[in-house]
């Protein structure tokens, strides 16, 4: 769950995506609907056993941003619970893949995904028709971290320091953004493209620091006897508190399907609230539903995430105008972007449930 991978992805899939307007919808694919077809001549003896039978579920897609983590135990405990079966939804939840779960969503192939607000920033300024439906956790929770050898203990400690990333004038960015208010100097921080190399093989390499979310590289950490000093973004730049991840959704989705929406932000918001709720049965679910994932570091990253999906929102899932616009604002600023974002049509609360 590297910042690196989530970013490389919001940006290089934006291509793609913008050819990908013209996909099945995945909420009708292969003949599946919320309620069963049937002969309206056939006789009362017939329909009486067809009313008894099981309701037939909607099958859908949901396309991960990237490999299973904390940020999707919500999704796979409300299948395991049977949350999404008592709205009427099969969900099927699936790794992106090379194309990228923006574009699956916006061609039809997944009727849901997971991405963050930096890519459909991005997207909607291409005029993807690409739109979050909510906030899977409220607070930004990546930052800069650095093993406490390196002594980074304020953003202008980055001076003098080796920074590794991938190369994104966001990067930068960021680090100036965190820097200026402390007094630091971003030119005095020598940037290097680590590529693939993972967050703690690039340290013991070659550099000093690297961008992570502390939700699962941090938690390593910790599990590994290897602490580190984390500068969280949102903690020095409010524009940088923006949400991610995020639920989304087509626009042609929400408009041919709006019940299917709402059905399943309901079964969702259930899932996350159980996470929230008991977050070492959470995790337990999450651990069997991908055994491949280290069960320690599944907990441990759970127990400290759950607090944090709904934080200090009215309900989980709800989003803010101002943060759209102040990242996007703030993004823009930097000529970043080519215009200014239309916040209001980047996301929507409307098909959550009410009254959490």
């Amino acid at each position: 769950m590297g910042v690196k991978k989530t970013l490389m992805l919001c940006i290089s899939c934006m291509l793609v995506i913008v050819m990908a307007g013209c996909g099945s919808n995945n909420a009708n694919s292969g003949g599946n609907s919320a309620a069963p077809s049937g002969d309206s001549t056939a006789a009362p003896e017939a329909t009486a056993s067809a009313t008894d039978a099981p309701k037939e579920l909607t099958k859908i897609k949901v396309a991960l941003d990237w490999t299973p983590n904390t940020n999707h135990t919500g999704l796979y405990a409300a299948k395991e619970l049977g949350y999404y079966a008592e709205e009427g939804l099969d969900v099927e939840i699936v790794q992106p893949g090379a194309a990228g779960a923006d574009t699956m969503v916006t061609s039809g192939e997944a009727a849901f995904g997971i991405s963050a607000q930096e890519a459909l920033t991005l997207a909607r300024l291409q005029d993807v028709p690409i739109v979050s439906i909510a906030a899977i956790i409220q607070h930004n929770t990546s930052g800069f971290a650095a093993p406490k050898d390196r002594n980074i203990k304020t953003p202008k400690d980055f001076e003098g320091k080796t920074y590794g990333g991938w190369g994104s004038p966001a990067e930068e960015a960021a680090m100036k953004a965190i820097m200026d208010p402390e007094g630091g100097d971003v030119k005095k921080v020598k940037l290097v493209n680590i590529g693939e190399a993972d967050f703690f093989t690039a340290v013991k390499r070659d550099i000093d620091f690297a961008w992570i979310f502390y939700a699962w590289t941090g938690i390593e950490a910790e599990l590994r006897g290897e602490p580190v000093d984390m500068l969280y973004l949102k903690d020095y730049a409010p524009q940088l508190d923006y949400y991610t991840p995020v639920l989304t959704t087509s626009e042609k989705e929400i408009a041919e399907h709006p019940e299917l929406v709402k059905a399943f932000l309901a079964a969702t918001t259930k899932g996350y609230q159980y996470a929230i709720d008991k977050p070492e049965e959470a995790a337990a679910i999450l651990s069997k539903a991908v055994p491949d994932l280290d069960p320690k570091l599944v907990l441990a990253s759970q127990k400290w995430l759950s607090p944090k999906y709904k934080d200090d929102a009215a309900r989980w899932g709800e989003q803010k105008a101002e943060v759209w616009k102040n990242y996007a604002d703030w993004m823009y600023g930097l000529k970043l972007l080519d215009k200014p974002l239309d916040a209001a049509s980047a996301f929507t609360n409307d098909y959550l449930p009410q009254g959490q």
